[in-house]
């Protein structure tokens, strides 16, 4: 957990708290005082959302070797490898991506994560649907580890191709959270 999560815990709490005052206010009939604390919060909370958009703007996509894992609380993933191989005016990938559980007592998995490809130009490639393969939201034991692939088709012309490794769908709580990567480009 670094700086920005522990920030943006504070001022999560700060929000429920002042939220609550403006509630016990507003049953004592003191209406004034809990619009004035209701108006500041929304204020703060504009403020904070300036501020994580700019930062969002400003910082650059961290890019990781293939093999250094992203980890989200215990659960983790990083590219175990990959296979290149020319297929006429395209070329065909092969990702494996490791997934493994830090957690020494509970079983977890990992919820809404994608994997796709990026060229220099900013092209997104997705992965050749395979109803074989297995789901990134494997249910993983304490201490596991498991290999998934995901096969990708490529122009032959794409230069600088990484893998990206993101979380799309649900609740996007990396909206919120300064500093927070929308993902991670594993290149090679």
């Amino acid at each position: 957990m670094g700086l920005f999560d522990l920030l943006f815990i504070v001022l999560f709490l700060a929000a429920v708290s002042t939220l609550a005052a403006a509630v016990w206010l507003t049953v004592r009939g003191r209406f004034g005082g809990a619009r004035r604390i209701l108006f500041r919060t929304l204020v703060a909370a504009a403020v904070y959302m300036a501020f994580v958009i700019a930062v969002s703007l400003i910082l650059p996509r961290r890019v990781v070797k293939a093999d250094d894992p992203q980890c989200f609380d215990d659960w983790c993933v990083s590219i175990a490898g990959f296979k290149r191989a020319p297929e006429g005016a395209q070329v065909a990938y092969r990702v494996d991506l490791r997934l493994f559980s830090r957690a020494r007592r509970v079983a977890q998995r990992e919820n809404h994560l994608a994997v796709y490809l990026t060229d220099r130009q900013g092209r997104r490639y997705d992965p050749v649907a395979d109803r074989t393969s297995t789901p990134f939201n494997v249910l993983l034991q304490p201490q596991e580890s498991v290999v998934v692939s995901r096969s990708f088709l490529v122009p032959a012309e794409a230069a600088e191709v990484g893998a990206v490794i993101t979380h799309e769908g649900g609740f996007p709580i990396g909206w919120l959270i300064v500093a927070m990567t929308p993902g991670f480009e594993g290149r090679r």
